[in-house]
């Protein structure tokens, strides 16, 4: 699958931003057909940044996210920044 069709867009709320700089993890709004596994390989293709971990959860709308955990040499506020959100 297509990185681009796996994750949708990144989550910008009041959580995200304090995920980013206390744990340095991002959230991701994601094709709910993706495994981790492809969601870790687009994260890593797209940004060109390893990843430790990732967590998904779908909320009650049906909506997939990705909890993306970035390893120590790649700060998820860099990574924000250079998408635009920060």
């Amino acid at each position: 699958m297509d990185p681009y069709n796996i994750i949708k867009y990144p989550l910008s709320t009041e959580k995200s931003i304090r995920l980013m700089e206390a744990e340095n993890k991002l959230i991701f709004v994601v094709n709910r057909d993706a495994t981790k596994k492809e969601i870790k390989k687009a994260i890593e293709e797209m940004f060109k940044v390893g990843v430790e971990g990732i967590n998904t959860f779908i909320n009650a709308s049906g909506e997939k996210r990705a909890y993306v955990k970035f390893s120590a040499k790649n700060p998820a506020i860099d990574i924000a920044t250079q998408m635009g959100l920060m």
